[in-house]
């Protein structure tokens, strides 16, 4: 019965993709994970001159303009991996790998910069951090005296051949909040991203037995008491971001099967059961913001899944993680294997999909045209944080509208000066602007209250343009006055 369902869902997947790829909301998370350990996504190459330095923020540019481009809104860019992070910390030591060198920074802050460069091109910029695992020996001999090993030997663990945080520690807790302090104190980032926030695998056998004598006797089990670890860790963080920043979002990637549901009862590799990871207790508790559930996987282990994650976001936004390079490894996924997730997704009510990672979407030609020429073909808009606040802006005053040469040049002002604001771009070559409509979308997230359209000469074209405020909760203005544009090359 199991593989005939199986069969009978492809099957139906398949006739209805092609409808569900213009059903495209005007709202939807649009991700991808961007990789900085050993350089797989960004940088190819070390800095170690101006030159270097120079091609090595060009790359950056080069990858999130191809982002752009497939209108992308969102990157989660690995700024922590195994203990060594990629910007100015007095916490933990630098990545060798921008500069070849630990504890050395590549003549710029990696961070600060990717930053920047998201926001100017319309897109959030969330810290990914790498959580409890602090390297294998090899990574703790190479970092010396720098490494959390070294300075921080009471909060570790040594377990087949890697190092790893203890959660079992409530000091862990602490030193975990004092990294995340540093980064949403220093830096403008929209969200803080935790990835393997779990116990590693074979998680039965870690060896906690003496914390768990000595700070686990109100639990029935020790997985029980595992999962409080985790739990509070989770906990402490939101409530002291929301406290001091309430707009930067907490989110996670915990594994794609949050714990074994009735439908598939005998499910592997699951959170809850495995790894002591309760990711949909986190949502049900008001402790996250976004959970980004890593279903890398296909058919029952995928399908049944995106509905328990919907099940159990509590209003919150369930986001899928999707495995583009499933496309590359031995498994051998067609672009088709993952344009059907995204149907799947969006017709079950999940709020949009990351891709793992970032150069299997960039450099795989059939995906990223399928991204963006069909899936992705109009920008998309970041669903709001209500639960974090409802204040909705006034709307601007009416878009100005000047021919500058071959360019439009559209200005307007803000009549709400109260808050940090962007902006979305409406325009329709008909009577009336959708704005429940994407195509009507021209451009969002914008920083600027200006906005340049290429003119095209061989064409008289009629525009019509309103524009929206936004606050950094996603909350969206009522639309401007519609203004209307008519382009021509011939005197009026």
């Amino acid at each position: 019965m199991k593989i005939g369902r199986s069969i009978l869902l492809s099957i139906l997947l398949s006739v209805t993709s092609l409808s569900y790829i213009q059903a495209q909301s005007k709202t939807e998370v649009r991700a991808v994970w961007l990789t900085t350990n050993y350089g797989l996504d960004w940088p190819r190459h070390i800095a170690n001159s101006e030159r270097s330095r120079l091609a090595q923020q060009e790359e950056l540019c080069t990858i999130l303009d191809s982002l752009q481009a497939a209108h992308f809104n969102m990157v989660l860019l690995q700024v922590r991996s195994r203990g060594d992070v990629i910007y100015d910390s007095q916490i933990e030591t630098a990545s060798s790998t921008f500069s070849g060198t630990y504890g050395e920074l590549p003549g710029y802050d990696p961070l600060a910069f990717a930053i920047d460069e998201c926001h100017k091109r319309g897109m959030e910029c969330h810290a990914w951090l790498v959580t409890f695992p602090v390297g294998t020996d090899r990574v703790v001999k190479a970092e010396g005296s720098r490494s959390v090993v070294k300075r921080h030997p009471e909060l570790v663990k040594r377990f087949n051949g890697t190092w790893f945080l203890n959660p079992g520690n409530p000091e862990t807790g602490d030193y975990l909040l004092s990294v995340v302090q540093e980064l949403v104190n220093k830096y403008d980032i929209d969200g803080v991203h935790f990835d393997y926030i779990r116990y590693p695998g074979d998680a039965y056998n870690f060896p906690d037995k003496a914390e768990y004598k000595k700070y686990g006797g109100e639990f029935n089990s020790i997985e029980d008491w595992r999962r409080d670890n985790v739990n509070q860790v989770v906990y402490k963080i939101y409530d002291w971001v929301k406290k001091v920043k309430p707009w930067v979002q907490v989110s996670s990637s915990p594994l794609g099967k949050a714990a074994r549901i009735a439908a598939f009862p005998d499910a592997k590799w699951t959170g809850y059961e495995m790894v002591y990871q309760d990711a949909r207790e986190w949502m049900m508790r008001g402790k996250h913001d976004m959970v980004v559930p890593m279903m890398y996987y296909q058919n029952d282990n995928f399908y049944p899944f995106v509905c328990d994650w919907v099940d159990h976001s509590a209003g919150r936004y369930a986001v899928a993680g999707l495995g583009a390079y499933r496309m590359e490894d031995e498994s051998d996924w067609m672009v088709s294997d993952v344009t059907k997730q995204i149907d799947y997704v969006r017709e079950n009510g999940m709020a949009g999909c990351a891709f793992f990672r970032c150069a299997n979407v960039v450099k795989n030609a059939g995906l990223f045209n399928a991204l963006k020429n069909d899936y992705y073909k109009y920008p998309a808009l970041l669903p709001p944080l209500t639960w974090l606040d409802k204040y909705v802006p006034a709307q601007p005053d009416p878009v100005v509208v000047k021919r500058e040469g071959n360019n439009l040049v559209l200005t307007w002002a803000e009549r709400d000066k109260t808050k940090p604001l962007t902006y979305t771009l409406y325009c329709s070559h008909t009577n009336r602007i959708d704005s429940d409509s994407a195509k009507c979308v021209l451009a969002t997230h914008l920083t600027e209250n200006r906005y340049v359209i290429p003119v095209d000469k061989t064409t008289d074209q009629g525009y019509l343009f309103s524009v929206s405020a936004s606050t950094r909760y996603r909350n969206e203005s009522p639309l401007s006055r519609e203004v209307f544009y008519y382009c021509s090359e011939f005197k009026k």
